[in-house]
């Protein structure tokens, strides 16, 4: 009697989700804003990226069974996101704060003037790009939940942007 391995057994490939959280502090102001966010506050912001793959089936693969190493996922998402805007003060380029954060830059903390408002909203849209562009080709980044507060957030995911 012969005794069939787990792949044989599961002829047809399944498509997996896989999330890996990460947490960060990012001070940020909105500019023009009509309430208490136009002044510079920050957030301990929750980072839910989730990217969905076929699991690797070839056994001689040291990654075999994973759709992708969570510490591959990690080093990007640290590499483009969390290693960039941890403890950083986020200002829309074009806001009047430019001249208090370019006294902060002088001073040397770490400030981002960013292209648009920087909302969850937009915040999301970016580390969408960001982290899609380092994925592998057959690995695809399904969605993406950034939390502001316990009880706020905003989230982007590929299904509504194809």
């Amino acid at each position: 009697m012969k005794i069939s391995t787990f792949a044989e057994q599961n002829v047809f490939m399944a498509n997996i989700r896989i999330t890996k959280q990460f947490n960060f502090e990012t001070g940020h102001a909105l500019y023009g804003y009509d309430g208490k966010c136009r002044n510079v506050h920050g957030h301990s912001y929750k980072l839910s990226v989730t990217v969905i793959g076929q699991p690797i089936t070839d056994s001689s693969n040291v990654k075999w069974g994973m759709v992708i190493d969570f510490g591959d996922l990690k080093k990007i998402v640290k590499e483009e996101i969390v290693d960039k805007f941890d403890h950083a003060t986020v200002f829309n380029k074009n806001t009047p704060h430019v001249e208090l954060a370019n006294e902060l830059i002088s001073r040397g903390h770490n400030v981002i003037l960013a292209e648009y408002q920087p909302t969850s909203e937009n915040m999301v849209i970016d580390f969408a790009k960001k982290i899609g562009d380092r994925l592998p080709d057959n690995i695809k980044l399904h969605s993406l939940k950034l939390q502001e507060t316990d009880t706020s957030y905003a989230e982007w995911y590929a299904s509504d942007n194809s």
